[in-house]
């Protein structure tokens, strides 16, 4: 991807954990990268922190980008300068925009080569990211490469149909927020059954942590690891009969189904 050159259309979190992924995988060069923002203060920050360019003005911007990056907030989409629906045209559009589907998207840019939505979630700002995508139609070698390059830059990423992304948004993008509940949730009941406070908190990080990890790299399903830590009436025997009892299973599945009905609610608007 390094002799294409990429525009940033807004300059936040998610644009600046975008952009220095790609320079730490020496995906492309920060001179192949410009950025700006709606008041242009995010932009000359991540500029200043990054080495890539900054632009206020967004016909130079645009004139030489090949990659157009859609980063800024998806209520400001309708109110957007309109000039973008020609400044794109032949230019592939990336979309980060939450709920903006492909088609409200070719509204807004339909001489665009073509146009990726995406969907990450909050550990793409660590480069532990999961982001589904979808594209209007069927991606050139070249630009899936370009795709996948960036994508890469954020953590791991899944090709799906827009259909599925509702369900996607709500289990990857909301579930990291329902893991920090938990974890939570961890910390109280260690303070609750005698623990300080620090120590709680530390080891129910931890254990998450490592827990993950070790799910992650045995290949092992989640119900053949807590079985090998379940003894017949021992402690963790205990505490899953409680799990059990309280339906624990069908609170997320209720939990997963209630975000899927709720981004379903918010693409409808998009």
């Amino acid at each position: 991807m390094s002799t294409h050159r990429l525009a940033f259309i807004g300059a936040g979190n998610l644009a600046s954990a975008i952009v220095r992924g790609l320079l730490a995988k020496n995906v492309c060069p920060a001179t192949a990268i410009a950025c700006t923002s709606k008041t242009g203060g995010t932009a000359q920050k991540l500029s200043a922190a990054t080495g890539i360019t900054f632009e206020a003005d967004l016909a130079k911007l645009l004139a030489p980008a090949d990659i157009v990056v859609l980063a800024f907030k998806p209520q400001s989409l309708a109110t957007a300068d309109p000039r973008l629906a020609e400044l794109t045209t032949g230019k592939l559009v990336i979309s980060l925009l939450a709920g903006k589907k492909v088609g409200t998207l070719a509204k807004f840019y339909p001489h665009a080569r073509n146009i990726v939505r995406t969907m990450p979630n909050t550990p793409a700002a660590i480069g532990a990211g999961l982001t589904s995508f979808c594209t209007r139609r069927p991606l050139s070698a070249a630009d899936r490469t370009t795709v996948e390059s960036m994508l890469d830059a954020l953590g791991k990423y899944l090709e799906v149909d827009e259909a599925k992304l509702d369900a996607l948004t709500a289990l990857g993008g909301s579930g990291p927020a329902f893991l920090f509940e938990f974890v939570a949730g961890l910390r109280e009941a260690g303070i609750a059954a005698g623990l300080p406070a620090d120590t709680a908190a530390t080891v129910a990080l931890e254990t998450v942590l490592g827990a993950s990890r070790l799910l992650a790299r045995s290949g092992e399903t989640p119900e053949a690891l807590r079985d090998k830590v379940t003894s017949p009436n021992g402690t963790t025997y205990a505490g899953l009969q409680v799990l059990t009892s309280r339906q624990f299973r069908d609170t997320l599945k209720e939990t997963i189904l209630a975000a899927t009905q709720r981004a379903g609610e918010l693409s409808r608007d998009g």
